[in-house]
């Protein structure tokens, strides 16, 4: 295993915790206390604590509502157009994630690489082709991509979930990139 001290978690500075307003201290410790470490994403967002707070409102909003979109099946497309953006941190972070919420060491893996080809529904399989497509290509996006999905059974709502989400981590991603942010170690034996 890497030196972790060998390799900064981001380009910009990341404040200590002691530093940090209280709110955006307690959810990072209660976040440390749930999966026994502080993912790097929380220490560098929170350089600027106003835009932290609003990152994880719009991410708690879009990822914990109920939907037609099971837990796992937004982690999916989170990996899938991360894979797309190249965004390294997103993709091994949520990669652990969906493995656990799929139960399925291998699914992130496989999306990641090529999600045409990966174990999933056909239903999942024409979701991860439209979060993929408006992740690359949004102007090409049109009713025709909605019908598709309708026809595979997401209301209009599914793909306002699927298209949000997609549209959300298209930040994250290109924020990831400008901070060089670091996935944690820990993340790449998650779900394994």
């Amino acid at each position: 295993m890497s030196d972790p001290s060998q390799h900064p978690v981001s380009s910009f500075p990341v404040p200590d915790l002691e530093d940090l307003p209280d709110d955006i201290r307690d959810l990072i410790i209660a976040v440390q206390e749930k999966s026994g470490f502080v993912p790097n994403v929380f220490l560098v967002l929170a350089h600027r604590p106003d835009e932290f707070r609003a990152f994880f409102a719009m991410h708690d909003a879009l990822m914990d509502r109920e939907s037609g979109l099971t837990k796992a099946e937004k982690e999916m497309v989170v990996v899938a157009t991360s894979a797309a953006n190249d965004c390294m941190y997103c993709v091994v972070a949520h990669g652990a994630i969906l493995r656990i919420r799929a139960r399925d060491p291998l699914i992130a893996d496989q999306i990641a690489i090529d999600w045409a080809k990966a174990d999933v529904t056909e239903r999942q399989r024409a979701m991860l082709g439209f979060a993929v497509k408006l992740a690359l290509r949004p102007a090409e996006v049109g009713p025709e991509d909605h019908a598709e999905l309708a026809r595979h059974g997401f209301s209009p709502e599914d793909i306002w979930d699927i298209g949000a989400i997609t549209s959300f981590f298209a930040l994250s991603n290109r924020m990831a990139h400008l901070t060089s942010m670091r996935p944690n170690d820990e993340f790449f034996t998650m779900g394994r």
